[in-house]
């Protein structure tokens, strides 16, 4: 042992001396660093993503999305928050899945948010499921105004024709019930509205049915809203 070794052996606190890499070796150690990733899809009804009977595209979901993506900006840059906005036909069936969902999930350890409206509230029902029967973690489901009881709507929509059976640690249903309906709420009407049993949370709003944002920001008797409920969870698990 050298002189200046053994001095610094001699060092408080000091137990050893090493030389972990030697000098010459200048290679780069690449160390593999996992981001915790929250993931939240949008999934949109009919006429919102694509044309719906020649209504549309309308992106009614979208105005949700923008409210949530504003708070996780510098997350987003960071590579530990990430959102989509897909259509009620991208959640269905196993191609779509893979492409639009499962793609986007690069682990079963991330939570998963769900946010459907109108007929992507029935899609993303029956979503919930499939993920968590996949093992993956579904932190939250919000159905806003979730629409497909009706047969006559299966007929030219692509969602599924049983009832969903949702998997999610939360689950929170908001139902539109404008006091003067317009449009949006009649055809919501046509495709029959889905009104849930087992949901942690239900509530029912003066609200549009188009109205996706103000349903997912609606104040709860809860003393929280949709919206408040999926930020603070995602905020919870960043944090940890």
């Amino acid at each position: 042992m050298s002189g200046e070794a053994d001095a610094a052996l001699k060092a408080p606190g000091v137990a050893d001396t090493r030389e972990l890499t030697p000098a010459a070796d200048q290679a780069v150690k690449r160390i593999p660093v996992i981001v915790k990733t929250a993931v939240v899809f949008f999934i949109g009804g009919a006429a919102d993503r694509e044309s719906y009977y020649f209504q549309g595209p309308n992106d009614n979901v979208d105005e949700a999305k923008k409210i949530l993506d504003a708070d996780f900006e510098m997350q987003k840059q960071a590579g530990a928050y990430a959102s989509y906005h897909v259509g009620y036909s991208d959640v269905r069936g196993g191609r779509d899945i893979r492409k639009y969902v499962l793609s986007k999930i690069v682990s079963k350890a991330m939570p998963v948010y769900l946010v459907g409206h109108s007929l992507g509230g029935w899609n993303g029902a029956h979503l919930s499921q499939i993920l968590s029967d996949k093992g993956y973690k579904v932190k939250a489901l919000i159905t806003l105004d979730p629409v497909g009881e009706g047969s006559i709507v299966w007929v030219g929509s692509d969602i599924y024709m049983n009832k969903p059976t949702p998997q999610a640690e939360f689950w929170i249903n908001v139902r539109a019930n404008a006091e003067s309906p317009d449009a949006s709420d009649r055809v919501a009407e046509f495709g029959e509205r889905w009104i849930p049993q087992g949901a942690n949370i239900s509530v029912v709003a003066n609200i549009h049915h188009a109205n996706a944002g103000r349903m997912f920001t609606v104040m709860m008797p809860q003393g929280f809203s949709p919206y408040d409920y999926l930020r603070l969870s995602i905020q919870e698990y960043l944090a940890k």
